[in-house]
């Protein structure tokens, strides 16, 4: 586009009014500007766009065109000031949460339920990674919030605790029936089991991992796997011992679908909270968010 906007602001004034009196009070500039200004607009485009006499201007076949555009332009714009106000009167943002699988469940949903019942305009994207992986891309600007363990550095996060968790390890009470007949006792359990573990890149595993080290534990089999429900569902069918978080199994243990195993040194429990790069500006929607969870009650 050769011309500026105000070119065309002023053309579509004076096509509106057709009168570049009337336009000139509309626009609060004067009638030689105003006639200065479709006079270079013509010039540049190399037509006449409109025809003069005492009672005023009428577009002609040329403006008309002209116009058809200039108004349709004009009309989107003043659509998207519009829409822009709205959004700003209702709250309308952006919003991208990273959180694995497994804690988006039955952590973050029951959470944002109560979020979006109160800023509802507020569009939010979820971004299903490893803690690990979260956290990289919260570093480097590519997500506005992470649900994740607490991690050992935080470097430039910010990490508000929201809920602590503690690891156990359940089985069905089939498959520890069947260790007993082969004589393996109750502090062996871990070592002789078949441990159903997420895989070494969840920061789960790395915890556990790390328990086993202090305790001196040596798992003889494992099965990896990516969640915490196949978890839970690979355990309920006696496949093995599974590792899971004890508010996540609370209804199977409860009816006895699964037992916990005992264990001689309990696993240490540990946080879960929200994650935000402090290096990067906080967005409204962000904010409120970060407002909202501080004030949440479980």
């Amino acid at each position: 586009m050769e011309q500026n906007l105000s070119s065309y602001r002023i053309f579509y004034a004076v096509a509106n009014t057709g009168n570049i009196s009337k336009a000139a009070k509309e626009l609060y500039i004067s009638q030689p500007a105003i006639s200065k200004s479709i006079q270079k607009l013509e010039e540049n485009i190399g037509v006449k766009l409109f025809e003069r006499s005492s009672r005023g201007v009428t577009l002609t076949t040329e403006g008309e065109l002209l116009y058809t555009h200039v108004k349709s332009a004009f009309e989107t714009l003043t659509l998207g000031e519009d829409k822009l106000r709205r959004s700003i009167a209702l709250g309308v943002g952006n919003l991208t949460i990273g959180v694995s699988s497994t804690l988006c469940k039955y952590i973050l949903l029951p959470y944002l339920r109560d979020f979006i019942k109160k800023y509802p305009h507020i569009n939010i994207s979820i971004a299903c990674h490893s803690t690990n992986h979260t956290l990289k891309l919260l570093e480097e600007g590519k997500l506005d919030i992470g649900l994740v363990g607490k991690p050992e550095i935080l470097r430039n996060i910010d990490f508000y605790p929201f809920q602590e968790v503690e690891d156990i390890f359940v089985a069905a009470k089939e498959y520890l029936h069947n260790l007993k007949v082969r004589g393996v006792e109750r502090n062996q359990i871990l070592q002789s089991a078949t441990l159903l573990l997420l895989d070494k890149e969840n920061m789960t595993r790395q915890y556990i991992d790390g328990y086993f080290q202090t305790n001196h534990i040596i798992p003889q089999d494992t099965i990896e796997v990516s969640n915490m429900d196949l978890l839970i569902d690979m355990s309920k069918i006696g496949l093995g011992a599974g590792c899971v978080i004890r508010n996540f199994v609370k209804n199977e243990l409860k009816a006895g679908t699964l037992l916990e195993i005992p264990l001689t040194i309990p696993i240490r429990k540990r946080m879960i909270g929200f994650a935000y790069n402090k290096e990067v500006k906080i967005s409204k929607s962000l904010g409120r968010f970060i407002e909202f969870y501080e004030g949440y009650q479980l």
